[in-house]
């Protein structure tokens, strides 16, 4: 039986009508993964801070590594922008187990004197401004690119940006549905333009995307016979 989920029906009503092939594909992917994954319940964080944290030291890591990362934050009494700004020298050691330590300490402080300085590490002045704006200022960060400044907006603060990662790459060209040359502005642009912006959509559709691409779309030697995307454009 398949699962009921309410993103789901509200996406259904939204696009029933239309047999615009980018849209179907989207909800097509959506309901297999769903189906066959259940609900994620992305991200693990106790505080819109700390999602911001995470979504820094997980480039080119495994969450596993930034969870050690964080508990050391966590236990030193740090989980606050303020204080780990002052105590910046210690950052390094903290977040060792991220990798590439030193160079993710020096991304974290830019990012932590961005967010006191400039929006006096408030969550609530951040959630004020307008989603361009704030993903414009985000870029302007050094270290922070795209993907993570879309996971700090969808994950931390709720806005409808759809994250691409390289899990949803690897996906959609094995697939081809999307192209190898595709830039990671055109990717997100055809998933915000072939769904409604739901932020609850995008973060539970990201997260079964990256549940796929750890289970079944590996980067070498895929199990594609047993794919829940398996025979994706096979017509019934």
């Amino acid at each position: 039986m398949s699962l009921s989920s309410p993103i789901t029906n509200s996406i259904k009503n939204n696009i029933s009508c239309l047999s615009f092939q980018p849209k179907n594909i989207l909800i097509e992917i959506y309901e297999r993964l769903y189906n066959r994954f259940g609900p994620q319940h992305w991200w693990p964080a106790d505080s819109p801070f700390e999602v911001m944290v995470g979504a820094i030291l997980t480039q080119n890591t495994n969450w596993q590594n930034v969870e050690k990362s964080i508990r050391n934050i966590r236990e030193a009494g740090l989980l606050d922008a303020r204080l780990l700004l002052k105590n910046k020298k210690k950052i390094p050691e903290l977040v060792k187990p991220s990798g590439y330590y030193r160079l993710k300490a020096e991304r974290l402080v830019n990012f932590l004197q961005f967010f006191v300085n400039k929006y006096d590490a408030d969550v609530d002045r951040l959630k004020k401004i307008k989603t361009e704006k704030l993903r414009q200022d985000l870029l302007g960060v050094k270290g922070i690119g795209p993907e993570t400044a879309d996971s700090i907006l969808l994950y931390a603060l709720n806005r409808p940006v759809f994250v691409i990662d390289a899990y949803t790459r690897r996906i959609f060209i094995r697939h081809k549905i999307i192209d190898e040359r595709f830039k990671y502005e055109e990717i997100r642009k055809f998933f915000e333009e072939n769904l409604p912006a739901d932020f609850r959509l995008y973060n539970e559709y990201h997260a079964l995307l990256v549940k796929l691409g750890k289970i079944f779309c590996k980067k070498n030697e895929p199990l594609c016979n047993s794919c829940p995307l398996f025979n994706l454009f096979s017509k019934p």
